[in-house]
């Protein structure tokens, strides 16, 4: 059951709602029709699934990374794995190849991915060599994956406005998060433009001064959203014009993404990372890789369903 964590640094609010820590926590979708949590460990090849009416915590490991997720019309679950899309049924544990992956697995995977209002799944990914800035953004229409932005190194931040007009979409590298005209009917995107940009962290500088940089977001009914700034120990509220609302002090260094969840959508969800982190901060930090909650008083959007 959620638990209440303590810390000079941490929101009072902010309690731990999976005790059980992942490698790297991404993507969480809170499953309109079951009432359930899902999230991805990636480097873990694991999905999980959270019940926070009675704490059961189930999981399915597979051979390759999970990065992202999207509920189904027909009760399965849409997976962006490594090797592929997937049409996941957890019900049997059949898995079954929804489009071939986009890029050469050896230096690249999926990572945030979702689906816009209309039930297209929209998917980008990690360039792991990080350098050219090689990821890009797709669309999945019908078998098959159909580039629509690249130029970035780590894909991130998929979310839509309230009216489904913005589309937004971050580069975690760039510390750059940007905003897109999106056409509903035909999913077109176009006029990109910067809607938030961060300070990159100076040579030197300790993860103290340090803000983080643009992971997973979500968006609430007001049309605000909510990103977890990874290394930065926090998660900001943005106005729909890009301003800052509001600053939530996190217990862990390590955010990756929000969603909104619970009955009436107003419990934030948080994933969150512990690999690759100093043993230091992890003695300091033990909640790092759980999954923490807050009760917020701004519903969010439900999770879309892929058609």
């Amino acid at each position: 059951m959620a638990a209440a964590v303590a810390g000079a640094d941490a929101d009072a609010d902010v309690r731990v709602a999976v005790a059980s820590a992942a490698l790297l926590g991404e993507s969480p979708v809170w499953h309109p029709r079951e009432q359930l949590l899902y999230y991805c460990d990636i480097p873990g090849h694991r999905l999980n699934r959270f019940d926070p009416r009675t704490g059961a915590l189930d999981h399915w490991n597979f051979d390759t990374d999970v990065a992202s997720l999207a509920p189904m019309l027909d009760g399965a679950l849409l997976l962006a794995m490594r090797d592929g899309l997937w049409r996941f049924d957890a019900r049997n544990g059949e898995r079954t190849r929804v489009a071939e992956p986009p890029y050469d697995p050896l230096n690249e995977r999926f990572n945030d991915g979702k689906c816009d209002p209309q039930g297209r799944f929209w998917v980008g990914t990690i360039y792991e060599p990080r350098k050219p800035p090689l990821a890009s953004l797709h669309c999945l229409v019908r078998d098959r994956l159909v580039r629509r932005a690249d130029g970035i190194t780590v894909s991130n931040g998929l979310a839509w406005s309230p009216n489904g007009r913005t589309m937004y979409w971050s580069d975690t590298a760039a510390h750059t998060i940007y905003a897109f005209d999106f056409d509903p009917a035909s999913g077109k995107i176009g006029n990109r433009r910067v809607f938030a940009s961060f300070p990159g962290k100076a040579a030197g500088q300790s993860l103290a001064s340090y803000g983080g940089r643009p992971d997973g977001a979500a968006v609430d009914v007001e049309g605000c959203y909510w990103v977890a700034m990874y290394e930065g120990q926090r998660l900001l509220r943005l106005s729909p014009e890009g301003e800052l609302l509001r600053e939530v002090r996190l217990p862990v260094r390590c955010a990756t993404m929000p969603c909104f969840g619970g009955a009436d959508l107003s419990t934030l969800y948080i994933t969150t990372a512990r690999i690759n982190r100093p043993a230091t901060e992890l003695a300091d930090q033990p909640y790092a890789g759980c999954v923490l909650a807050l009760d917020v008083d701004v519903a969010g959007l439900p999770a879309n369903f892929a058609t």
